[in-house]
């Protein structure tokens, strides 16, 4: 590989949000398993199962992250489904079978797509907070001055100022 190529990546992993991150991951989970069925096509077994174990890894460490005391029950079905995958997976490396592995791509892609929408939802919510927050803050410094305006305004008429 390219090393310049290969440092950019690693500069763009390491930049990269947590939401970012995950959508790599998939991403890399789902090439890996596009590689692996290729492979298996081709009756190439050993490059079939190095990118099917590269998938396995990268489920794995969705199960890893995932924190069931803070998710709660979706992070428990969500743990299951990942747990389903891999099994998958496995049995797909163990008995060659092409089904297993575009079962797995399938829902790779769809949770994919889910999270992209959570993703875009949840930054939307936020800059909607931000712009709130800004619109606030404008008003609040729109009422002083327009406090201030009324406040010279009565002292202008106590003191015959008018105009």
């Amino acid at each position: 590989m390219n090393p310049y190529l290969k440092q950019y990546q690693q500069t763009q992993v390491q930049t990269a949000s947590p939401e970012a991150i995950l959508i790599m991951l998939y991403d890399g989970a789902i090439q890996f398993l596009n590689k692996s069925l290729k492979a298996m096509q081709e009756k190439n077994i050993q490059e079939s199962h190095n990118n099917n174990i590269s998938a396995q890894n990268i489920i794995t460490e969705f199960m890893n992250t995932l924190d069931i005391e803070i998710g709660g029950d979706v992070a428990k079905n969500l743990y299951s489904l990942y747990e389903y995958l891999h099994f998958r997976l496995v049995q797909a490396n163990i008995h060659k079978n092409p089904a297993m592995i575009e079962e797995v791509l399938h829902h790779l892609k769809e949770l994919k797509q889910t999270w992209e929408e959570a993703i875009k939802i949840a930054n939307k919510e936020k800059y909607d907070k931000r712009s709130d927050s800004y619109s606030d803050e404008s008003s609040d410094e729109e009422n002083d001055d327009n406090d201030d305006d009324e406040e010279e305004e009565e002292e202008e008429i106590k003191h015959g100022f008018v105009g």
